[in-house]
């Protein structure tokens, strides 16, 4: 046990004493009543240690290299037992020697000191920390004023990777260069002197953190025992910043293009433009090339360009391609612009290569420009802004889709103002061009021109306990069409006016539920709505689609939306909420809710195409709430007091216990038109006494997966199912997605993840699927934001 420097005396050693010195800059001893003494021996003496330069601030080491970021050049300190010293000579510390500069922390069982070059030997359980790294070896060498030196028979261990391993020698040229000797490497930590699950072995590393270079030389990589990878030569970059080479190859497997792997090469073509290319070779169809470019020209000036070309697919004898593209701008001062453009070179594209067009609608490709300008105004603010709006529409024989209006183009303006006395004003008018670029066979839809004005002038009341919002506003469209409409008119225009008048109350008290406190609310709530009814059925309509039935759009002025089609309504919505919130943590354990339409006369234009005649429309209830910490539900139920019976009902519900653990449910049914079950979940099936995050090599088997089950049909329309093997130092994914593609046919596709925890992963990354798809899914790993993927060059 160390002892403080005033101690006379060691339990095991009473002839010599603890030394703690503090060594402030060279020559501290330099004359005095030593001075030309050829040589002495002092318990208590002071070895000068001259500070070091100090280093780029903007320089790093990653791996360790003898640095001292924290006061390079403040005082060092050193402890031993004994320290024998020559003035301007060597200096020797035995016993407990441990010598502390800035970051830098160097213990070992006996230390040489070299004045005139500034060198320390270190020899006998030597161990160096420094950031978070750490060498331990029988020698060491290291030169203070450059931190250069070597290291024998180290075992090592890096602070940022959470890996390490052994090598014969390690040498520091300087802070930002290093060489390793028959090094090994991993981030698993095995047990009784077994052989790490995976291990990265080469004959020699360099890196050099200033040029952002990395070179091993005879590397070879081990998984559980046999070899999967090796290299004559193999270069990555030794920082978090990109480097041009080779990417770990990718295999993909589906049904349709069978066996396929593509190996990228990635180019650094400057700190803010780069490009990856490679190609893909298919056991079905033939080689393809992929690449992406990325391209950042301000901090809020950005795109990619991505496309995928295949020269000949032996399985439908012509070539094949997608394109994707899109940029945005913020110009700063208000304006905006951006553009997307997405294109495939055949309708059966979606279905052939469902990975290469990550688009929410995949048969529906937008190919869009848009730009905004916006001024601020005393009270409030103007915008105007433009733009062209396309698709390319992937149709299918047996289940065609209705081709959108393309707007060609689109010219409009927003204003939004405070008027006095606390009045609200707003304008939207805008002017469309529509046209039927992709048009199906027997689409007889008329195209032409479209200007319209929406305006509306609105008082807020808010006193807390309530609240009234009164509104007026007016619909106003001129239709121009290049062919005649029903009545042979080829021009017409309407305008509708729309009173309405919101209001609510707010109610609130203390309860308690199972000995916890909470707060009650009650909010009763009314809509009014009065809108004259007027002809619009000879109009076109461009961009109106009736709104869905819930608890948002039941208070709405307009039955639709868009533009096209406005709903006359004398109407009265009544509803109300009641919500249980937390007192201690402020989290809405319940809501529940209720809201029903009544119609004071019969409503002749409505979303399903015919006269109302009903005066109450269907009961909307509804609820939702995190029951517990781990239980959370949200339900919705749409009820026809006509027929007793449900027309639609949603419900849903999730259990999280902890991490990685979710199971979430959710019902589905609309009366004639579907009844579906979902089941999603990520949950731990087997635990082999450790966990992915505690960096043991027992790991973790999860299930992850989302099914879709129609019960209308009978059958599994869609499907997301897998593993996932957390080992702490490896993670093996491996993932089926089943996906519909038409009345009876189907595509699978496999996704294979070996993920090498402080190096690097191989195979499909399957993880943005699993995030789209189960709700609550968590990573394993947190991704590193902004890391750029480890480049590999032969």
């Amino acid at each position: 046990m160390r002892q403080s420097p005033s101690s006379s005396s060691h339990p095991r050693r009473p002839l010599l004493r603890r030394l703690s010195l503090h060594l402030a800059a060279a020559g501290l001893l330099g004359g005095g009543v030593l001075a030309g003494l050829p040589g002495w021996a002092q318990s208590g003496a002071a070895i000068p240690v001259p500070p070091t330069p100090a280093p780029d601030p903007a320089a790093s080491a990653p791996f360790g290299a003898l640095t001292a970021n924290d006061s390079p050049t403040g005082p060092a300190q050193l402890s031993a037992r004994q320290v024998t010293s020559v003035l301007d000579g060597e200096s020797v510390a035995d016993g407990e020697v441990e010598l502390r500069r800035g970051g830098l922390q160097l213990t070992a069982d006996h230390l040489r000191y070299l004045q005139p070059s500034q060198l320390a030997i270190a020899q006998g359980h030597v161990q160096m920390r420094n950031q978070g790294d750490r060498y331990t070896g029988t020698a060491a060498q290291v030169h203070l004023d450059t931190n250069a030196g070597t290291v024998t028979e180290p075992t090592f261990f890096f602070g940022k990777t959470q890996a390490g391993g052994q090598a014969s020698r390690i040498d520091f040229d300087s802070p930002q260069r290093l060489h390793a000797y028959d090094a090994s490497y991993s981030s698993c930590k095995p047990e009784d002197g077994s052989e790490p699950d995976w291990v990265l072995r080469m004959d020699q590393l360099d890196l050099d953190f200033d040029q952002n270079e990395g070179r091993a030389q005879g590397a070879v990589l081990h998984f559980l025992g046999v070899p999967i990878l090796a290299a004559p030569v193999m270069t990555f970059p030794a920082t978090s910043e990109a480097k041009t080479g080779l990417l770990p190859p990718t295999i993909s497997i589906d049904s349709r293009g069978g066996f396929g792997i593509a190996q990228p090469y990635y180019w650094r073509l400057a700190p803010n433009y780069d490009l990856t290319l490679g190609p893909i070779l298919s056991t079905r169809r033939d080689t393809a090339l992929q690449g992406e470019f990325r391209y950042l020209l301000g901090a809020n000036d950005e795109g990619t360009v991505a496309g995928h070309y295949l020269p000949y697919d032996r399985t439908t004898g012509h070539q094949r391609y997608s394109v994707e593209a899109e940029h945005y701008t913020d110009a700063g001062d208000g304006l905006h612009y951006e553009w997307s453009y997405q294109d495939a070179s055949d309708d059966r594209y979606w279905k052939d290569f469902s990975g290469m067009l990550p688009s929410l609608t995949p048969r529906l490709l937008s190919q869009s420009a848009r730009a905004s300008k916006q001024w601020q105004l005393d009270q409030g603010d103007v915008t105007l802004y433009a733009g062209v709006q396309g698709w390319r529409t992937l149709q299918d024989v047996d289940n065609p889709i209705t081709v959108p209006y393309e707007r060609a183009p689109q010219l409009g303006v927003r204003l939004n103002l405070g008027l006095t006395q606390g009045l609200d004003f707003s304008l939207e008018t805008e002017a469309n061009r529509f046209v039927l670029a992709d048009r199906s066979a027997g689409d007889d839809r008329a195209e032409g021109s479209r200007v319209h004005a929406i305006a509306t002038l609105s008082r807020r009341f808010d006193s807390g306990w309530g609240w009234l919002t009164p509104k007026l506003s007016l619909n106003s469209a001129s239709y121009s069409t290049d062919q005649p409409m029903l009545d042979g008119r080829q021009h017409a225009s309407r305008s509708i006016p729309t009173l309405s008048l919101d209001s609510g109350l707010r109610f609130e008290r203390d309860v308690s539920w199972f000995g916890s406190g909470l707060s009650q609310t009650l909010e009763p709530r009314l809509h009014y709505v009065l809108t004259p009814y007027r002809d619009q059925s000879l109009l076109p309509t461009f961009d109106t689609a009736a709104s869905d039935f819930n608890s948002m759009s039941i208070y709405q002025d307009n039955e639709f939306t868009g533009v096209d089609r406005v709903s006359d309504e004398h109407q009265v919505t009544l509803g109300a909420t009641t919500r249980f919130i937390d007192d201690q943590s402020g989290i809405e354990r319940l809501r529940f809710g209720a809201a029903q339409r009544f119609q004071f006369r019969d409503q002749r234009l409505t979303s399903s195409g015919t006269p109302s005649t009903k005066r109450a429309s269907d009961l909307l209830l509804f609820a939702s709430g995190q029951l517990t910490p781990a239980w959370s539900m949200d339900t919705l139920l749409q009820y026809n007091s006509d027929i007793h019976s449900s027309e639609r009902t949603i419900l849903s519900t999730r259990y999280n216990p902890g991490p990685f653990q979710t199971i979430s449910g959710t019902y589905r049914y609309a009366r004639g038109s579907s009844e579906q079950f979902e089941l999603g979940f990520q949950w731990p099936l087997y635990r082999g006494g450790g966990t992915g995050q505690s960096g043991s090599c027992h790991g973790t088997l999860y299930g992850v997966g989302r099914v879709n089950y129609s019960m209308k049909d009978q059958k599994v329309t869609d499907s997301v199912a897998g593993i996932e093997y957390d080992a702490g130092c490896w993670i093996l994914r491996v993932v089926n997605k089943r996906q519909s593609t038409g009345q009876s046919e189907t595509t699978q596709r496999w996704m294979i993840q070996l993920e090498l925890t402080g190096l690097s992963s191989l195979g499909t990354n399957p993880l943005q699927v699993l995030k789209d798809n189960i709700p609550g899914y968590q990573l394993l790993r947190d991704a590193k934001s902004g890391a750029q993927p480890t480049s590999e060059t032969p």
